[in-house]
């Protein structure tokens, strides 16, 4: 792959996007890896990273690659990568996901593969950030395709430009998207002018896939004044709401809560003389601090446990593997509604070998 000069009317165009991009970059965590699929996204990516460090004279980023194996190419879509990588003076690793595929459900399970192999690359090699792709166009696909889910205010929020790992056990390390205020389009044209290949997959034109059956809608959607950037902006709202319960509700549990020992106490309460959402999100936050799962329960299921707390017979439940119950009196410290919420015990059975 080769990457040739520019010529003088191309410059201009190229240092604004790189001026936005220098711009997204602000509060970088470095130093870094950066997930390259071969798509015209992710190459735009390891290109702009690797002129923003050269400017910023830092180290080079590290650039990952997954031979998911989903696709018969998929082996040489990682070598491409790979031996563009090296063109461009950066170093590459060809990450291969092993074992048995997913027969249903594909695109969440080779998504869990691949966050798993890269960040255990990256804690092995003590790189605490891996920066990905997506853009403005994701960012509304996403919410489109979470909206057809009947996902709430969470779901529906934007993706952020700096956020948690997505699988729990990775929690030191950290996701960074640089490229959220940035069309497809305009990343491609940045590969075309500087004559940087990338390679479209498959499986974005597949309609097995929902991203792909939506892509295919983009033009009626235009049409209806449901662009890309309308619902990015409207994504981009809610993300804002979000963060303002988020704030609430830890005001409610450092007021309301304190853990002893292993068990979390709830003043039951503080959690119900708050509004409902408020409340809601302290009790999630709380089963989630003991349970250590990364995910909220069922909201019907905390729904109903958050319902029945206000019955004066209100007897101990488990839920998000927590039992939740009434505070002994040695541990309520909010009086009488205090909540106790500890890890869920193992049920008792026969012991190994018993009868």
């Amino acid at each position: 792959m080769t990457v040739r000069g520019l010529g003088a009317k191309k410059i201009p165009q190229q240092a604004q996007l790189k001026a936005r991009f220098a711009e997204s970059m602000a509060g970088a965590l470095w130093p870094a890896a950066v997930a390259v699929s071969g798509g015209g996204d992710s190459m735009a990516l390891m290109l702009l990273l690797k002129e923003w460090a050269e400017d910023a004279h830092l180290p080079p980023p590290h650039v990952l690659t997954v031979d998911h194996g989903l696709r018969a190419q998929s082996k040489s879509d990682a070598a491409f990568v790979a031996e563009t990588a090296k063109a461009l003076k950066l170093k590459a690793t060809v990450l291969v996901w092993k074992g048995a595929k997913p027969d249903s459900d594909i695109e969440a399970g080779a998504r869990a593969a691949r966050y798993r192999l890269m960040g255990a690359w990256c804690r092995a090699h003590d790189i605490a950030a891996l920066y990905v792709a997506h853009t403005l166009d994701e960012q509304a696909e996403t919410f489109l395709l979470r909206l057809a889910r009947g996902s709430g205010l969470d779901g529906l929020s934007a993706m952020r430009a700096r956020s948690p790992f997505p699988l729990p056990e990775f929690s030191d390390l950290t996701v960074m998207r640089p490229l959220l205020g940035f069309r497809r389009v305009e990343l491609r044209q940045f590969l075309k002018q500087r004559d940087l290949a990338w390679r479209e997959d498959a499986m974005n034109e597949d309609t097995r896939f929902a991203r792909a059956r939506l892509r295919a809608l983009w033009p009626e959607l235009e049409k209806a004044g449901l662009s890309a950037p309308r619902i990015a902006s409207a994504s981009a709202h809610l993300a804002r709401a979000r963060e303002a319960l988020e704030t609430a509700t830890d005001a409610l549990l450092a007021q309301s809560a304190r853990s002893e020992n292993g068990t979390f106490l709830l003043d039951a309460g503080a959690l119900r003389a708050s509004p409902r959402e408020i409340g809601l999100r302290a009790l999630a936050k709380a089963l989630g601090q003991i349970s250590g799962r990364p995910y909220r329960p069922r909201f019907e299921r905390l729904e109903a446990l958050y319902d029945a707390l206000s019955e004066k017979a209100f007897a101990a439940r488990t839920l998000h593997n927590c039992r939740v119950g009434r505070a002994p009196k040695r541990l309520a410290l909010f009086g009488p509604q205090t909540l106790a919420i500890e890890k869920e015990r193992p049920k008792t059975g026969a012991m190994d070998g018993g009868q």
